[in-house]
């Protein structure tokens, strides 16, 4: 969840550093801080965000060529200054930066303590740092071989940096269930949680694996060796990555600018990938284990947050289209209540970064089962990606917004797309209908710009229910899912409650809290279920509850029951989620700005959850 970054080269390493936490900061956000070397450790931070570790420093203070720095999102230990990142040895020869949980640091902080170390913070990371210099003292070793052999000791996930402050041309990094990349620039290296920090400065990174240490020399000699001491012998990789996508572009929040990407982010997630006109569509990595796909007895898809609501909406898809019987697992859950797996199953894990912590560990139980694992992630190089058989980019660029939009557009144009060529490959879905799918799929582009320019209208709405302290979204089959994407949409940043159900649910107990001031927003746009969905509203109306409905351009029905409407163009049922979740998402947007909320950076919240 941390962000690290951390630089050793000719320049000023300060301005590197700050620049690049303020990039990582959609990691976390509760405290931050810096570790310098120039003639000895100088070490700054706070809780708050890195503007507010920036007004501490005075930079003629922090002159030097080699440090690293760290923004937190709490895990062990409240957010305040003394728990903020880095932590330092007893001795204060030593820092260190750490992403990750070391899960028997109770243990180890026991042990250290009658050895007479003394601690004077709450976090497992202060532990870890005491004891490579128990150890380093103890045996007289170099830096990396006493965190080697203090890593041997740990249980737990860690990406770690460390400094001496008596040997300012030395930086040694470790990786374990925690992302980790090596950056390779001209005389300069870099370390850091992913390549954003890293981008402007090089193209050429190493994605360090698990249980790797690397030993980064100024003189640009590095070395990378496993937990067991043995050499590893990594591949540079070479970044597609634009600093313009890390840039908010002229809005005034990244939310705001990657909700109105999507129709160009959910075109880059086909691009290549089907032809209506000429009548096909392929995904590379479903492709070559097609054969895997079409046997499968069961599919299976593992994901958290608005991943999850994703995978829930490709449930539907995978048995409407392909007929497949498919399921949907919380990562989270998944591990750990003994699942039934086997060979004959297709798993499929979601994750906008690929590195989503409880989901590497539902990956790793269904393939000690032997399931085939396909991977759908948005970040080349991550350890997902790594991990699966195989798998589908989404292609949709940097999502810096912790609250996620286009990533979820894309992921789900991609779990469409699988559906339609299994259902078609199958044998369930006719010529004509399949060509139509395609045709539609294709168009999505253009009518999430169409509903884009509903913008003020739906800005209109949400300043009539901004002050609501509880909200309803209903939706039936495909729309349910974006129910519960609407409603996790609008706590994530506005902090407002709000739950999404099936509409045909409300009455067994959720419309016990329907009165004049709780809005219900209701997905509408099912042809299949449409009287169903006027039943709900007319249950709500009677209850004098507030009504906000989605529904399809011309339905003059439900527009003449509701309070407010939105009006998104007609699309088949399948594909109607692709643009009925958009409206959702610039409801909760203005609702957020209008109630003064922090937007991109909502409070106790982390884009990439890569603990448990």
């Amino acid at each position: 969840m941390c962000g690290i970054v951390a630089y050793v080269g000719p320049k000023e390493a300060y301005p590197i550093i700050i620049e690049g936490l303020k990039r990582l900061e959609y990691r976390g956000y509760d405290s931050a801080g810096v570790s310098i070397i120039n003639g000895g450790m100088h070490t700054f931070k706070c809780k708050g965000k890195v503007l507010d570790l920036e007004k501490i420093i005075e930079q003629d203070k922090v002159h030097g060529t080699l440090g690293m720095g760290h923004t937190r999102w709490a895990t062990h230990g409240a957010p305040n200054d003394i728990n903020a990142h880095p932590h330092l040895s007893g001795d204060s020869n030593l820092a260190i930066i750490h992403n990750g949980i070391i899960e028997n640091y109770s243990t180890l902080r026991t042990a250290l303590e009658k050895l007479g170390h003394t601690f004077v913070s709450e976090t497992d990371t202060e532990v870890l740092i005491h004891l490579i210099e128990e150890i380093r003292n103890t045996e007289d070793l170099p830096l990396e071989e006493a965190t080697r052999r203090a890593l041997t000791k740990v249980v737990g996930a860690y990406a770690i940096v460390v400094l001496d402050k008596n040997d300012p041309n030395k930086i040694v990094g470790a990786k374990n269930s925690s992302p980790l990349v090596f950056g390779l620039g001209e005389k300069e290296f870099f370390l850091a949680s992913d390549a954003s920090p890293i981008v402007k400065f090089t193209d050429k990174v190493i994605y360090l694996e698990d249980e790797e240490i690397i030993t980064i020399h100024r003189d640009g000699d590095y070395e990378i060796r496993t937990i067991e001491n043995e050499v590893a012998d990594p591949e540079i990789k070479q970044i597609d990555l634009n600093i313009e996508e890390l840039e908010k572009g002229g809005y005034e929040h990244f939310m705001l600018k990657e909700i109105y990407q999507q129709p160009l982010t959910i075109a880059e997630s086909m691009r290549g990938r089907l032809s209506a006109d000429e009548g096909w569509a392929k995904l590379g990595g479903m492709e070559q284990h097609l054969n895997r796909f079409k046997q499968a007895k069961r599919i299976v898809l593992t994901a958290c947050g608005t991943s999850w609501h994703a995978a829930m909406i490709a449930e539907y898809l995978f048995e409407d289209l392909a007929r497949i019987p498919t399921e949907v697992e919380y990562a989270s859950e998944f591990r750990y209540r003994n699942p039934i797996i086997s060979p004959d199953d297709v798993i499929i894990a979601l994750s906008q970064s690929g590195e989503t912590a409880d989901t590497l560990a539902a990956i790793n139980l269904a393939k000690s089962k032997g399931a085939f694992i396909y991977g759908i992630v948005n970040n080349v190089g991550s350890t997902i990606a790594r991990t699966t058989d195989s798998g589908s980019y989404i292609h949709c660029g940097p999502e810096i917004g912790v609250a996620s939009t286009k990533a979820f557009t894309s992921q789900l144009t991609v779990l469409t797309l699988m559906a339609i060529i299994l259902g078609y490959e199958k044998g369930k879905i006719s010529e004509g209908y399949y060509r139509q799918l395609l045709s539609e799929l294709e168009s999505v582009p253009s009518l999430v710009a169409k509903i884009l320019t509903k913008a003020d209208q739906i800005k209109y709405i949400a300043s009539e229910i901004r002050n609501t302290s509880n909200a309803l979204y209903l939706g039936r089959g495909y729309n349910f899912p974006v129910a519960l994407e609407g409603a996790l949409k609008l706590k994530e940043i506005s902090y407002i409650h709000a739950e999404g159900y099936p509409a045909a649910e409300m009455k067994h107990g959720p419309i016990a809290l329907i009165d004049m001031y709780m809005p219900v927003v209701v997905i509408a746009t099912n042809k299949s279920a449409h009287e169903k969905i006027v039943s709900n509203i007319q249950e709500v109306k009677a209850r004098k509850g507030i009504v906000v409905a989605v529904v399809t351009e011309g339905d003059h029905i439900i527009k003449g029951m509701a309070d407010f409407t939105i009006e998104i163009p007609y699309i088949e049922e399948p594909l109607s989620p692709l643009l009925s979740v958009v409206p959702l998402q610039l409801l909760s947007y203005y609702i957020a700005v209008m109630r003064g909320c922090h937007v991109d950076q909502p409070r106790n919240l982390a884009k990439s959850v890569t603990v448990e």
